[in-house]
């Protein structure tokens, strides 16, 4: 993912210091994320992605599309509808990331599909997708399934408690928040649709 980063930063012309403004970070820490020395937060991640103007997918896994614009008649046309070539992936042979927040991301798929993020994800004994002072928006909807520990969800002023069996739906434009205050890690199934770099509207 460095890697990535860099290449797409340096690409666009933009300097560390520059882009370490614009997310709102030290330009060390997006340094030590070039270089493999320091992972993000989801938070931060997201952050990156949109200042570049690049997908999730392309900044964190080789074989990801580009995306191209979304187009302006109808949401419906912005989706892709192809599915991976090979059909099964392998519990031992997900492509993971790890981030700096306490949170995995474990694809469910065999390769990135765009538009489409369909994860296996733990978070950590105090792991969380934002600082405790920060909520995240971006676009596409989301689906969420807890399988074990308890989840706290936070969605604009609302909050919920998801544990084993719990299911939520939700506008990912919405400013929300998600974290794990339990004892023992949570562990869920995670469906996205229509995430991408682009800022949400309003």
């Amino acid at each position: 993912m460095g890697d990535r980063l860099r290449r797409a930063r340096t690409a666009r012309g933009i300097s560390l210091r520059s882009m370490a403004r614009r997310v709102g970070v030290s330009p060390s820490l997006i340094s030590q994320v070039e270089t493999g020395r320091a992972k993000p937060s989801v938070n931060t991640l997201y952050a990156l992605a949109n200042e570049l103007g690049i997908s999730l997918d392309e900044l964190l896994f080789m074989d990801a599309p580009p995306v191209p614009p979304v187009p302006s008649e109808g949401a419906a046309e912005a989706f892709e509808e192809r599915l991976p070539h090979e059909p099964v992936q392998r519990a031992g042979a997900r492509a993971t990331i790890r981030l700096g927040s306490g949170v995995v991301w474990e694809r469910l798929t065999t390769e990135s599909l765009r538009n489409v993020d369909f994860l296996y994800v733990t978070y950590e004994v105090g792991g969380a997708s934002s600082p405790s002072d920060a909520f995240q928006r971006h676009t596409g909807l989301e689906w969420g399934y807890v399988l074990s520990g308890t989840l706290r969800v936070n969605i604009g002023f609302e909050e919920y408690l998801l544990g084993p069996g719990d299911a939520i739906t939700f506008d990912s434009a919405a400013p929300h928040r998600l974290s794990n205050d339990g004892s023992e890690p949570v562990h869920a199934v995670w469906f996205v649709l229509g995430r991408r770099s682009a800022e949400p509207p309003g």
